[in-house]
């Protein structure tokens, strides 16, 4: 597939700060922010996790983003415009990426793809920093250096719908969901070639990595299982049985379990990673939907769509400790680090 087309709205629009206080200012520097994408309000939300408090929500111009990720000196948010349908469903198809300035609460840059795209789920290259982009009505995967604000190439993924993206440590490999064709894109990045077509189901959604790399987690939609994928080999190595419906997963810092939300019962579960068993549930508010595991491995952060909150779950006790009162439709997460 050819490069898009490069058109950069590099405008510095001024975005809104919806809400914030002169001392939120300094709140949560010491510890870092959690970013939520408030996609029923369009706002990207700035929270400052151990006060349990939305310190700020920013306008993204009244068209939705779904996720957000962080720039890896905290500084900055990126959050893909995706439009105001679901995957495969009709609506408006996005074509730019919002740029967020954290500390001033404020949208600094915006970058067009030059033709809708759908762009949804941005990952950073964990060695070479560049931002990819799952872009969805071109099959690909969109790349932008952030030092430029510039779009620099484009990779396929042979399949239609690569919704979301997960990237291994050692920044080589990519794996895409591939929504309603419930297949896994297994990618080289530097070849930026597809290298296998992962078959799951007739549906999946979301996908995330094993600490280790040796594994990606992708939920089945139409049944309540979850495919362990073998990245050496490129195929489903086992299933893991589910009391309900998964949707997104992260696995705790240590590398010995998977968090995942279980949409459909309003709970999160828990799966051992050595026995590739779920070990119990957790009750959570309305429509869990996206897992962030703190750094330093203390606590997992869920985002719950219908509720307007996110769960904070304590990884020592496994309780819930605190909600916190966030957007309506909070989905992405995104943890920016302290400056």
């Amino acid at each position: 597939m050819t490069p898009f087309t490069v058109m950069l709205a590099a405008v510095a629009v001024v975005g809104t700060v919806i809400h914030s206080t002169a001392a939120d200012t300094a709140a949560g520097k010491a510890r870092g922010l959690l970013l939520v994408a408030n996609k029923g309000e369009h706002t990207l939300g700035i929270v400052d996790p151990d006060a349990g408090r939305q310190l700020a929500a920013v306008s993204e111009e009244g068209i939705t983003g779904h996720e957000v990720a962080a720039s890896p000196d905290g500084r900055t948010a990126y959050v893909p415009i995706y439009g105001n349908s679901g995957v495969g469903s009709p609506g408006t198809d996005g074509q730019t990426l919002a740029v967020i300035d954290i500390a001033s609460r404020r949208l600094i840059h915006t970058i067009d793809f030059g033709r809708p795209v759908r762009p949804h789920c941005a990952v950073f290259g964990p060695k070479n920093g560049l931002l990819y982009i799952s872009t969805e009505l071109t099959n690909s995967i969109g790349v932008i250096d952030p030092r430029t604000n510039k779009i620099v190439g484009s990779i396929p993924t042979g399949q239609p719908e690569s919704h979301m993206l997960a990237i291994t440590r050692d920044g080589k490999r990519a794996y895409t969901s591939n929504v309603h064709a419930g297949t896994v894109s297994a990618i080289d990045l530097d070849a930026k070639k597809v290298i296998a077509v992962i078959p799951i189901s007739k549906e999946v959604q979301r996908i995330s990595l094993s600490v280790d790399g040796r594994y990606a987690f992708t939920a089945d939609q139409t049944a309540p299982r979850l495919a362990v994928i073998d990245t050496a080999t490129n195929q489903v190595k086992t299933w893991v049985d589910l009391p309900g419906i998964a949707y997104g997963t992260a696995p705790t810092r240590d590398g010995r379990r998977l968090i995942l939300a279980l949409i459909t019962l309003n709970k999160v579960g828990v799966v051992d990673l050595e026995s590739m068993k779920l070990e119990w549930t957790i009750d959570v508010p309305k429509a869990p939907q996206e897992v962030l595991v703190r750094p330093d491995d203390s606590l997992a952060y869920v985002s719950c769509d219908a509720s307007h909150k996110i769960a904070v779950i304590n990884l020592k006790t496994w309780n819930v400790d605190k909600l916190i009162d966030v957007g309506r439709g909070a989905d992405g997460l995104a943890w920016a680090k302290a400056n």
